[in-house]
């Protein structure tokens, strides 16, 4: 049991420096990026941190049929001026 226990006091130290290390990689990454002024993209705005909003399918679902109906309406009227 010994041995187990020591394991396990090596991992969580292991643990530990790992946390250590990230809140360091954090703290350079608010660094550059607020010297930079750019996130990710390129772009200005909110930072290095910042992400796309997902959409859910049923959003894409009420877009696409918004949009083969605006399609719909268009052919209608193309055809409506032909004759």
């Amino acid at each position: 049991m010994a041995n187990f226990e020591s394991v396990i006091q090596q991992l969580k130290l292991e643990r530990d420096q790992a946390q250590k290390r990230l809140e360091q990689l954090d703290q350079a990454l608010e660094a550059l990026d607020g010297l930079s002024g750019f996130d990710r993209s390129g772009s200005r705005g909110r930072g290095l941190l910042s992400r796309r909003r997902t959409m859910s399918a049923a959003a894409r679902r009420r877009i696409a049929a918004a949009q083969r109906a605006r399609w719909a309406k268009w052919r209608a009227s193309k055809r409506g001026k032909k004759r």
